[in-house]
Order: C-alpha cells, then sequence, then structure tokens
C-alpha cells in the first residue's frame, strides 16, 4: 500500500515503527524514516519505540552502546519533530509482554519461515565479524511480528527491501488465528453477537456476508467492515469475532498489518556512497555548524578538477549527490553550467549544501537543547508513553491467553 492518502483519513488507524539504538542519529535516518514519522503522526494514531531488544540481536556484546543511545535517540526524534502529543515513545524491553508474546507466538510459527527470510542470510554475509549464529538473530523476524500485533498495527511503514518482515507479521497472524480462533461455539456466538445490532442491521450484515462468501464482492466486505466500525453496543470479543466470521473464518485475535510503502530514500554520505556510520560518512542530526562546514568543505570532488579553472563533471562528484537532496532546479543549473565551464570554483558549490544543511538541522539542535537541559522531560514522556502502550499490550495478552488456554487461575 502506498504511504500517500489524503490527509485526516485514517485518524484512527494505528502505525507501529521502531528503531534501534545502535548509535547517534544522522541525515541518513531523518530523510529515511523520521521526516515519515513526523509526517504519519499528522494522520495516524502512531507508535514509535525504541527497539532495544532488537538491537541486541547484533550488538548482545555491547551493553554500553545501547545504554547510553536509549534516551539519545529519543531526543533525536523529539528533534526532528516527532510529537509526544501526538504520538506514543516508548522503551520496546519496558514491556515485557512483547516477550510474552514472542514466546507464545514461537511455540507455532514454522522455522522454515525465519530460516527463508531474505534479510537473515544477507546480514549473516554482511555482518561476518559477528558471531550471528544465534537464535535471538534467527527468529528477530519473529519478535518485530510481536511487537507490531501487539498493538494490533493497521499499518506499519516499510522500504521495499523490509516488505517481507511485514508479509511474515500477516502470515503468523493468520496462522495464530487460524489455530486459536475456533473457540467452542464460535458459530453460535457469532449468530449471537449479530442479533444484538438489531434487525434491520443484522439483515443488512448477513446480506454482505452472503455477497462476499458466495460471490467474493470485496466491497461487500469492506461494508461489512465499516458496519462493525460504527457499533458502539457491541463488546471488544464480538467484535473480533464478527470480523472473523463475515470471511468464513474464526474469531480475528491478531490483526494482519499492512505495509505502508515508503519512499526508497538513499541519502548520500559525504563520500557518494549511502549515508552510514560503518562508512564513517555521515552528519549527525546535532552536529555543530563549525563542523558540518569543515566536513563539506573537505569532501572529495570531481578528480578532473585538480585546478580551478578545469572544468568538471557533476555526476562524478559527491558533492551533486547532496545537490539533489537540498537544492532546487535553478541552483542544479547553476551547479551544472558552473561546474562543466569551470565557471565555478569547488568551495562555491559546496557553500550552498553547507548552508541548506546547516539551515535544516538548526532548529532541530535548538529543540533537543531544551531536553539536554533538562533530561526528566524525556524521561516523562517516556513513561507516559509506556503507560499507554502497556495497557494496549495487556489487553492483546488477555485476548492471547484466552484462545490459547492459558487464561486458567
Amino acid at each position: 500500500m502506498n504511504q500517500q492518502v489524503q490527509s485526516g483519513t485514517r485518524q484512527n488507524q494505528r502505525v507501529l515503527s521502531g528503531m534501534r539504538p545502535t548509535g547517534a542519529l544522522h541525515l541518513g535516518h531523518y530523510h529515511g524514516a523520521l521526516k515519515n514519522w513526523v509526517r504519519l503522526q499528522q494522520d495516524y494514531d502512531c507508535f514509535y519505540f525504541v527497539a532495544d531488544w532488537h538491537a541486541l540481536t547484533t550488538h548482545y556484546q555491547d551493553r554500553e552502546i545501547i545504554e547510553r543511545n536509549v534516551y539519545d535517540m529519543v531526543i533525536d526524534w523529539l528533534a526532528a519533530g516527532v510529537d509526544p502529543e501526538k504520538a506514543t515513545i516508548f522503551i520496546q524491553s519496558r514491556l515485557p509482554e512483547h516477550a510474552e508474546l514472542f514466546t507464545l507466538l514461537s511455540m507455532g510459527t514454522p522455522l522454515s519461515w525465519l530460516e527463508r527470510m531474505p534479510t537473515y542470510k544477507d546480514q549473516m554475509e554482511k555482518l561476518k565479524d559477528r558471531d550471528l549464529a544465534t537464535y535471538g538473530f534467527l527468529g528477530y523476524p519473529l519478535l518485530q511480528a510481536a511487537d507490531i500485533l501487539i498493538y494490533k498495527a493497521a499499518y506499519v511503514p516499510v522500504g521495499e527491501d523490509q516488505a517481507p518482515h511485514v508479509e511474515i507479521t500477516r502470515e503468523v497472524a493468520r496462522r495464530f488465528n487460524h489455530l486459536y480462533g475456533r473457540e467452542p461455539g464460535f458459530e453460535e456466538k457469532a449468530k449471537a453477537a449479530v442479533k444484538k445490532m438489531g434487525s434491520k442491521k443484522a439483515r443488512l450484515l448477513n446480506e454482505l456476508r452472503t455477497k462476499y462468501l458466495e460471490h467474493g464482492e470485496t466491497e461487500a466486505l469492506s461494508r461489512a467492515q465499516a458496519l462493525l466500525d460504527e457499533l458502539q453496543n457491541l463488546s471488544r470479543g464480538d467484535r473480533e469475532r464478527l470480523y472473523g466470521w463475515l470471511e468464513g473464518g474464526g474469531k480475528k485475535i491478531l490483526v494482519e498489518p499492512e505495509a505502508l510503502l515508503t519512499e526508497a530514500s538513499r541519502m548520500p554520505g559525504l563520500d557518494g556512497q549511502k549515508m552510514s556510520k560503518s562508512y564513517g560518512n555521515t552528519i549527525s542530526l546535532r552536529e555543530e555548524p563549525e563542523s558540518i562546514a569543515k566536513k563539506i568543505r573537505t569532501m572529495p570532488t570531481d578528480p578532473a578538477r585538480v585546478k580551478r579553472t578545469d572544468p568538471g563533471n557533476p555526476e562524478k562528484c559527491p558533492v551533486w549527490s547532496l545537490h539533489l537532496v537540498y537544492s532546487d532546479e535553478e541552483r542544479k543549473k547553476w551547479v551544472q553550467q558552473g561546474c562543466t565551464t569551470a565557471g565555478i570554483g569547488c568551495l562555491e558549490c559546496k557553500q550552498p549544501v553547507i548552508e541548506a544543511i546547516q539551515a535544516e538541522l538548526a532548529p532541530m539542535r535548538e529543540r533537543a537543547q531544551v531536553y539536554l537541559d533538562d533530561p526528566t522531560l524525556v524521561r516523562n514522556i517516556v513513561a507516559d508513553g509506556c503507560e499507554k502502550a502497556k495497557r494496549l499490550a495487556e489487553e492483546t495478552m488477555r485476548d492471547v491467553r484466552e484462545a490459547m488456554g492459558l487464561s486458567y487461575v
């Protein structure tokens, strides 16, 4: 599903996303994820979490790195424009319900589903300097699924390369609902729930269900689901039964999320490669103006421009990649003309990029300073977010335990 939706159309739909605290955030994180998070919080019920357990899947020996970066990363989120009044911010490890759901889901998830994940072998290949032959690393897509399913998130913002993680989450939810959704007396309970709707709405719901099950009319299913959404007199359990009953299945205990595909963002680093800590080519979100200017002024340029009077080719210059992100069409034409004719020097070419990046990051440093001056502010935001998230997580776990026969006392 493409993320471009009309403003305000999905205010009640929940979005979930997380980030691992493995180091200072940089412009790659901002353009690749945080800008999108800020946009989404305007139209969705957004839950953003610090994925500290996920960080342990690849950095399980680096306690200090994770511990140091958790609150620092949240400050970067707030500095980038994530609004705690519009989005719920919390820390994964503060909610043991995530681990409980992960454990329970692991009982029925085929091992082959995890081994076939394209990112599994890819990361094993890329991170050869670390011992990743661990259960935690193999199982992290299932932990990710638990993170999403425990909040019954409707959407997960991802790039195309991460879409398989959402798909396995859908498969896990589908399998769980199939295994545990057909509770004893399901049909009778569903029909009893329909009667609570009143005769007129009950008749309409039955007609729409028949159209979907017998004729495959997906529009009828959408109308039936919308009808259920409008009803205020149904309990949560009855509503979940009817969602499954409409499709001819069992009770929908876990919600299948959809991928909210985001545009691929390849924020260039100072050497022209993708910006990444591992390449040492980053500009951090709270970097000082003097440091930004120094880094960009010393960036490599087209090797053909040995002297000021030598013409160059912007396509062969890493600085041009930054102009593609920060410059308007008029500025880009100025660069093309000036570089190919030696009308401008490399330092002249770099100056607009320096100014654009400094202008982008100045308000972030200002917003961050409030939390750096008073660390209790960010800790209170996280505490409030954890409390809100915990209420939802506990609700889901009650449903899961009951479905699996674990609610006895």
